[in-house]
């Protein structure tokens, strides 16, 4: 067998003949695509620079008597000064850290390794990846990001001549629907009246419950027709070269567990050990959570989450190390989290009282004639663009959420559930938009050590899909709530 015929039937059981194939148009469009994000994608932290280029300079052409020292003073206050964003920066890495602890939890670890025996071939293992990221995504965003990624070490170690980037590529496909689950930033701030980015709630009074965001029949029915459109695509997308992982991938899991020291044990070690311990954080989780109400949103999620990886580790040194080991992924998000809050800051910047921001008058052009019916649409349109800016759900809705509730009102749209619809505009847009903004792929990079050209350009095929789908959802929708 040629070298050419051993990558084409990569990850297929031995023995067996296969007759070259022929490209199919999936495939040929992935490669086109493969190929100009190898050529144009520069590193997550350059495309954030540059991003911050590019608003500066739309805000100096856009944003009456603007000035460099009001410029410079909006980026700072963003980054660093009274508007920044460290708060909820830090709320969403705890919620991806957490999710992480927890699917490092020696149960689900031993569960990741079993399903991903399973499959038979590169596409039923990429497929598994996609299965599992979707799926959990839907649950919490943290833990259906990376374990996905994790099953895709596992398959990878199986199918030694798979293509590593195509496995990663399909597990964070699975990430897309996050906004429609249960961890959704905007559908948990709608029901939050205390929440800092519940716009709804500030400009009417009015909290809205997950039923009339992420539970109505045209979101979890545009979930079921996008993820079957993605499993069609993943199918069809195989490549035909193999690309092995860095044996560092691996590193980790080669290292042997910790042994008891010989002799007496201190009584620190004694506590480290104490699994009691964990089941009383737990227990006094679930009892605070049940007197909540059940209340779901931003810190009951991290909480949840937490007291679950405590409960599943045993010990607390146990739980300790692993929740140590996954907020390594976490760093490059601590360090492009402040260089968004400056895009924030230099999108809401207002050179004088009554002069429109750069954020406005974007959102303004947007929804610009739109009626009760086509601002769905338009709002997800914007979501898009502007989701290329500031790549968070919460933070996101707190710039294009005003402008998109108030377009609303004027129109005379002030029922619960279209102002829900309006924000789950914006949240299925911002989902489908990190397809091609490399800002959430970073944990999984950091976990498979690959680069992102490595790996996006197979997920604007994606980007592709959840446009159609979702931007079609967006205009069906008001004519059936």
């Amino acid at each position: 067998m040629t070298s050419g015929d051993a990558a084409a039937t990569a990850g297929m059981p031995p023995g067996e003949d296969h007759k070259p194939r022929r490209r199919g148009f999936m495939q040929s469009l992935t490669a086109l695509c493969v190929r100009y994000v190898e050529r144009l994608m520069p590193d997550p932290y350059l495309f954030a620079v540059i991003l911050t280029l590019l608003v500066a300079a739309l805000v100096g052409l856009l944003v009456h008597d603007a000035s460099p020292s009001g410029m410079l003073q909006a980026w700072y206050g963003g980054v660093w000064g009274s508007q920044n964003i460290f708060t909820f920066a830090f709320q969403m890495v705890l919620i991806l850290v957490t999710g992480y602890t927890l699917a490092e939890a020696p149960v689900l670890k031993r569960a990741i390794v079993y399903i991903a025996g399973k499959p038979n071939n590169q596409v039923q293992g990429a497929l598994l990846c996609f299965g599992v990221s979707a799926v959990l995504s839907l649950l919490n965003w943290g833990l259906g990001l990376v374990a996905g990624a994790l099953v895709a070490r596992q398959v990878a170690k199986r199918f030694t001549d798979a293509h590593f980037g195509y496995l990663i590529a399909a597990a964070f496909m699975g990430f897309i629907i996050w906004t429609q689950g249960l961890s959704s930033s905007i559908a948990l701030a709608n029901t939050d009246d205390s929440s800092p980015i519940n716009v709804i709630h500030k400009l009417t009074g009015i909290t809205v419950p997950l039923q009339l965001t992420i539970f109505q029949p045209y979101s979890w029915l545009s979930v079921i027709v996008v993820l079957a459109l993605l499993a069609l695509a993943i199918w069809r997308m195989e490549p035909a070269e193999s690309l092995a992982p860095d044996p560092a991938v691996f590193e980790d899991e080669e290292q042997p567990e910790d042994k008891a020291s010989p002799g007496k044990r201190t009584f620190a070690e004694w506590l480290e050990d104490l699994w009691i311990l964990n089941v009383l954080v737990f227990a006094a989780g679930m009892a605070y959570f049940v007197l909540s109400g059940f209340a779901l949103n931003i810190a009951s999620m991290i909480m949840l989450f937490t007291i679950t990886s405590a409960l599943l580790h045993r010990t607390p040194i146990r739980f300790i190390r692993a929740f140590t080991g996954a907020a390594k992924v976490s760093g490059p998000l601590l360090l492009q989290y402040p260089l968004y809050g400056g895009l924030v800051g230099l999108l809401g910047y207002q050179a004088a009282e009554g002069v429109k921001p750069l954020q406005t008058l974007l959102a303004e052009m947007l929804v610009n004639g739109a009626t009760q019916y086509t601002l769905p649409f338009l709002t997800f349109i914007g979501s898009l663009i502007i989701s290329l800016f500031v790549p968070s759900g919460g933070g996101h809705w707190a710039v294009q959420g005003p402008i998109a509730v108030d377009s609303a009102l004027a129109l005379g749209q002030d029922s619960p559930a279209y102002l829900g619809l309006i924000s789950m505009a914006v949240a299925v847009g911002e989902g489908v938009a990190n397809m091609i903004q490399p800002f959430w792929l970073l944990p999984l990079l950091a976990i498979a050590k690959l680069n992102v050209r490595q790996v996006m350009g197979f997920t604007v095929v994606a980007f592709l899909i959840g446009v159609v789908v979702l931007g079609a959802t967006t205009l069906i929708a008001p004519f059936v709530i």
